[in-house]
C-alpha cells in the first residue's frame, strides 16, 4: 500500500498568514502540521508516500522533509495547480500509485490514540474502500456515515440537517486500486470540485464501502481554523508535557518500526541539538 498526503489548497481561512506559507507547515505546538498526517501513514506501516502541495509551496516541503531516506521512507512530491477537490489526488498520483492500493490523509487532520497504529495496519490489504467513523456531538457539521452491524456503510451525507448517525467521517481513507478510475469517472460538483464524497458514494453503490470505528480514546483534530489550530497545539502540549512522549514524532516512529537504526537517530538528534525536539530524540537512545 502507498500513501498520499494532500497538503495543497490556498489556506484562505488562515489569511493573511498563509499568504506566505503553507498551512500544513505551520506549527502545531512543537512540530510542523505535516508531521502529524505523515506519522499517521507511517503508523499504518506505509513507507512510500506522495505529498501533494500547491505549486508555490512545493520547495518548502522538500526542504523540510527531503526524499525521506533519513527516515527510511521514500517521499515523492507533486503539485495540485488549483484546489479542484480531494479526489483529484488520485489522478495526480496515478503514476505514483501504480498497481497498489492507497491511503489518503488530509494534511490538516491529526489522529492520536493508543492502539491507533495497530488498528491502521490491519488495512494493509483492502478490497473496495474503507472510511472511518468518529463519534461527535454535532454531526450536522460534518460528513456523516450510517452503517450496519457488519460495518458496511448504508448511507453517507454531507452536513445533513437531520443526521442519521452521530458518526463523522474524518480525513483518512483507504482504497483499492480501482479508486484511480473512479476518480477519473466522476464529474465535478456544483462548486467545481472532484469530491471525495462522490468517490465514496460510488463504492457505496457497489456495496464495497466498509467502515471502521475509531476507538473512544482516539483523538481526531481538524486544524483548518485559527481556533482549531490553537486547540490542537494545546492538546499536543498537555499530552507531551504530562506523559513525556511526543505525538507525531516521525523519527521515533521510524526507529521503533526498525526502519532506521540508533546511529541514524543519533545523527538526526545532533542536527536538532539546540531544540527540545533534538534532546527528546537523544533521550530515546539513553544518550
Amino acid at each position: 500500500m502507498r500513501g498520499i498526503i494532500l497538503a495543497g489548497g490556498t489556506g484562505s481561512r488562515l489569511w493573511p498568514i498563509t499568504k506566505g506559507i503553507s498551512k500544513q507547515l505551520m506549527p502545531i505546538f512543537d512540530k510542523p502540521m505535516i508531521y502529524y498526517p505523515l506519522s499517521t501513514l507511517m503508523m499504518a506501516g506505509i513507507r512510500e508516500i506522495l505529498i501533494i502541495t500547491s505549486p508555490e509551496h512545493a520547495d518548502q516541503f522538500q526542504a523540510l522533509l527531503g526524499d525521506g531516506a533519513d527516515l527510511g521512507l521514500r517521499l515523492e512530491y507533486a503539485v495540485q495547480p488549483s484546489p479542484d477537490g480531494l479526489a483529484q489526488a488520485f489522478i495526480i498520483g496515478e503514476e505514483f500509485i501504480g498497481d497498489d492500493s492507497v491511503a489518503l490523509v488530509l494534511g490538516d487532520n491529526i489522529f492520536h490514540g493508543a492502539g491507533l497504529g495497530t488498528a491502521l495496519q490491519a488495512n494493509a490489504t483492502i478490497d473496495g474502500a474503507l472510511i472511518f467513523a468518529y463519534h461527535v456531538m454535532d454531526p450536522g457539521a460534518y460528513g456523516v456515515v450510517e452503517f450496519d452491524d457488519e460495518m458496511r456503510a448504508v448511507s453517507i451525507e454531507e452536513k445533513p440537517a437531520a443526521p442519521k448517525s452521530n458518526y463523522a467521517v474524518p480525513g483518512l481513507y483507504f482504497y483499492d486500486n480501482s479508486v484511480i478510475q473512479i476518480a477519473k469517472s466522476i464529474t465535478p460538483s456544483a462548486r467545481g470540485e472532484l469530491e471525495i464524497s462522490a468517490v465514496n458514494e460510488r463504492y457505496l453503490s457497489e456495496g464495497r464501502l466498509s467502515v471502521q470505528m475509531l476507538d473512544r480514546g482516539t483523538a481526531w483534530l481538524d486544524t483548518g481554523t485559527f481556533a482549531s489550530m490553537m486547540q490542537a497545539s494545546e492538546y499536543v502540549r498537555v499530552i507531551e508535557e504530562r506523559q513525556g512522549f511526543k505525538i507525531g514524532c516521525i523519527e521515533e516512529i521510524s526507529w521503533r518500526a526498525g526502519w532506521i537504526d540508533d546511529d541514524r537517530v543519533r545523527r538526526l538528534a545532533d542536527g536538532l541539538a539546540k531544540s527540545g525536539y533534538g534532546m527528546y530524540l537523544s533521550r530515546l537512545l539513553g544518550d
